[in-house]
């Protein structure tokens, strides 16, 4: 008979080895060099409500650093001296392998935020590694969907290949993901469309913000698709591109528009994994030594006599 007073056994998960135990890991011989996040530089100006590019700055400092507690952070706005002075004192020492990693706030490619930091790293003569941007990125789509909850657009539930939209209401039945950077910017914005449109269960098109051709023909297909309601959720962080635009462009189309993904916890988690891919990439490029690796011990590693 089993006693009823004995706890039941605890089954303590299993800690994975090696170097991707933890996809925020990093080899430690790397050491832990400086996070700088690189925000966009600020194109117009801030909507009633909307946070600067200083702001949004310092916010995601605060959210990476929960994170990387061990890290130091900095941040400072592309074109500004604020990037510079961000990345000054990162010179390249010969102890460490790495002084930096800069981190662009950034949803996909932009060629005008990566030529402003590579000019800030020049002139600051930075020994540092830019990353890829936060985009394409699953969590991206997440982050959408929560910015088009939040205005009411749709539904906050995540829902797979069923319709959120109710008839009559004023959610939306088709949406826009606006990107910047051209062709590559739409290129990673088509990525989080289609996981967007799979959470949403609607029809969701990548257009590039800055080319009315391109938001032409997006906004053509939704209506050919029979879209009454149409949405511009824009995949921007927010300095990149301005509001008065965005409004703008809604009025145009006779749409609405959600708010940018501004700062939030779960870009902070991209950003952060954007760091540990660098470091990681350093310690399979560099790794350690037979010099350096401990001599086994034990009786079957007796040194000869």
């Amino acid at each position: 008979m089993q006693n009823s007073d004995r706890l039941p056994p605890r089954d303590l998960p299993r800690r994975r080895s090696g170097r991707h135990r933890n996809p925020l890991s990093f080899d430690s011989w790397v050491g832990t060099p400086t996070l700088v996040l690189a925000v966009p530089a600020e194109t117009g100006t801030a909507a009633d409500g909307a946070a600067s590019g200083a702001d949004i700055g310092a916010e995601m400092a605060d959210l990476v650093r929960a994170y990387r507690p061990e890290v130091t952070i900095k941040h400072g706005r592309a074109g500004s001296p604020d990037l510079v002075e961000a990345l000054a004192g990162l010179e390249s020492r010969e102890e460490h392998p790495l002084r930096g990693v800069v981190v662009p706030l950034v949803t996909g490619p932009h060629q005008p935020t990566s030529e402003a930091v590579d000019t800030a790293v020049e002139q600051a003569g930075a020994d540092v590694r830019l990353t890829e941007a936060l985009g394409p990125h699953p969590m991206l789509a997440e982050t959408l969907h929560l910015r088009l909850a939040e205005a009411g657009f749709v539904r906050a539930d995540r829902m797979r290949l069923i319709s959120v939209v109710a008839p009559g209401t004023q959610m939306t039945d088709g949406v826009v993901v606006g990107a910047v950077g051209g062709d590559e910017g739409i290129s990673a914005a088509g990525v989080t469309a289609v996981l967007l449109a799979a959470r949403l269960g609607i029809t969701v098109l990548p257009a590039d913000l800055e080319d009315r051709a391109s938001l032409d023909d997006a906004f053509q297909q939704l209506s050919t698709a029979g879209c009454a309601r149409p949405v511009i959720a824009p995949s921007v962080v927010g300095p990149e591109f301005p509001a008065e635009r965005l409004d703008e462009l809604a009025r145009h189309y006779g749409a609405r528009a959600s708010a940018p993904l501004g700062a939030g916890s779960t870009l902070a988690k991209i950003a952060a994994l954007r760091y540990a891919e660098v470091l990681n990439t350093l310690g399979a490029e560099a790794p350690p030594t037979a010099d350096e690796v401990p001599a086994p011990m034990g009786s079957r590693h007796r040194p000869e006599e």
